[in-house]
């Protein structure tokens, strides 16, 4: 025999694509059709659990799942399967499926997707099994599931070969469930405060609510070019404008920015808007969904994120972004200081800084730099510049500041809202400051929307608003550490081929 026929032979594919065609030239469909199962594994656990050791019973069932294992002894067969709640022991006995049968379950491989109807029954070891009479392929794996992914080291292969990755790690598949319990209690209880739940464009003509670097496309119909959203905030206030008082939207936004443990360029967010409100109804606001979203992933108010204990029972601390930064630095960090002073202070920490800051911009750096990395407990940090806060309404007793705040838990930020500038003119005025930015070189700086001040012009309420980052309020409840954890399908470099 040739060597090549040898490999033929012993490529596990091949010999599966053989398995296939034998099956197609027996008649039989390795792809079947609908199969109508009555019981998922969780099911049967829980109504059998008093069933004893060697009992049998005459229940009939109906299940379906993956084969994860078999096992062959002589005239038996254990085979394991999983569905999407568990894994199901089948105790395979000819005399139950036929001789015919039994040939050709003997054929079936790790990865082939079943269905089985039989008898419950629980083996005398304890296992709670179906005894099944018939067996149904109901679509044929043709590559095997690898036996190292789990606990794979090049994470990689994870994140771009998902479906293998929730097949064989049950932890990675609970952050997803995780995920969806989460989102679906955000919901309720924004729901529950007289949100109404909202959805606005994906497509912007301007890159504009919020200070990012967009996502350009071609709109061929109307030959202009377009921005994938980089956040829903001036079309949920145009909602308040035409007579909403709480809407709320959770969905994705865009930011062409680069990619780390807590960065995707594709992401969730849930932005709300209080008509009446201001910074202190957001604060409470934040609070509820974060204690709701807890209590859906865990149970509990408590967790631990990365080594961290965490209590969101109790109210989050709150301190401004000018004393947490002059507490870091060991000196005054101020509007009291000079532009000079703060540039030299952020050079002397390592900051490079542009001619284009001012006093507003260094801070923030300066804080970026000194703080966010040490704050571990719930903190909201308040008294943002106006500088770097283009959409927040000014303090009256000191218009350099704004009614902002972010949250920072164990050193990121989760969320990011204000007290809403609803004064036409003095948006106006910073849309221009944007354009001056823009200008100078700020690709993140925004558009100037016209329609946006004259939807304020019409008159915009009082309001608060907020934003939350659904991937990272995941991460923190399913202690994951990058955001590709909790993405079921992350951004990824095309693979070389």
């Amino acid at each position: 025999m040739e060597q090549d026929d040898l490999e033929v032979i012993d490529d596990p594919i091949e010999v599966r694509r053989n398995k296939r065609q034998a099956l197609i030239d027996a008649g039989e469909q390795p792809y079947g059709d609908r199969f109508d199962y009555t019981d998922h594994t969780s099911d049967l656990e829980e109504r059998y659990a008093e069933l004893e050791d060697g009992a049998t019973t005459e229940d009939m069932v109906k299940v379906a799942g993956r084969i994860m294992a078999i096992r062959r002894q002589g005239k038996i067969m254990f085979v394991v399967i999983k569905d999407a709640t568990g894994n199901l022991q089948l105790f395979v006995r000819i005399n139950n499926v036929g001789e015919e049968a039994f040939e050709q379950i003997k054929e079936l491989d790790i990865g082939d997707w079943i269905g089985a109807e039989g008898a419950v029954m629980r083996t005398r070891r304890g296992q709670l099994s179906v005894a099944p009479s018939a067996i149904t392929l109901l679509s044929k794996s043709l590559r095997p599931l690898p036996e190292k992914f789990h606990g794979l080291a090049d994470k990689e292969t994870r994140y771009r070969q998902r479906y293998v990755d929730l097949t064989v790690n049950d932890e990675v598949k609970d952050t997803f469930i995780a995920r969806s319990r989460i989102t679906a209690a955000v919901r309720r209880y924004c729901e529950d405060q007289g949100y109404l739940e909202v959805e606005t464009p994906m497509l912007h003509p301007l890159a504009g609510g919020a200070t990012a670097k967009p996502f350009t496309a071609h709109f061929n119909a109307l030959d202009m070019e377009v921005y994938l959203r980089i956040a829903p905030e001036l079309y949920l206030k145009r909602l308040l404008v035409g007579g909403f008082d709480r809407v709320f939207e959770i969905n994705r936004c865009f930011r062409n920015e680069g990619m780390d443990l807590t960065h995707n360029p594709e992401f969730t967010t849930l932005e709300a808007y209080c008509a009446f409100s201001d910074l202190e109804g957001m604060m409470d606001l934040c609070e509820g969904v974060f204690r709701a979203a807890a209590q859906a992933a865990n149970g509990s108010l408590q967790c631990s994120y990365q080594g961290h204990e965490l209590d969101f029972s109790k109210p989050f601390r709150r301190a401004t972004m000018m004393e947490l930064t002059s507490e870091a630095a060991g000196e005054d960090v101020s509007f009291d200081r000079s532009v000079e002073d703060l540039r030299c202070l952020a050079k002397k920490h390592g900051i490079e800084v542009q001619k284009s800051w001012g006093k507003g911009k260094l801070i923030s750096e300066l804080f970026e730099e000194l703080v966010e990395d040490s704050i571990i407990e719930p903190t909201f940090v308040t008294d943002h510049p106006l500088e770097i806060s283009p959409l927040a309404k000014k303090k009256a007793d000191n218009p350099e500041l704004t009614w902002r705040f972010e949250l920072f838990i164990c050193g990121h930020e989760y969320a990011n809202a204000f007290s809403e500038l609803n004064d036409p003119v003095d948006q106006e005025e910073r849309f221009a400051a944007q354009m001056q930015a823009k200008a100078a070189g700020d690709e993140e700086a925004m558009d100037y929307d016209k329609d946006y001040i004259r939807a304020l012009e019409y008159g915009m309420p009082p309001a608060g608003g907020i934003g939350i980052g659904m991937d990272r309020l995941v991460m923190l409840l399913t202690d994951n550490p990058s955001i590709r954890d909790v993405l079921l399908f992350p951004f990824m470099r095309p693979e070389a081929s």
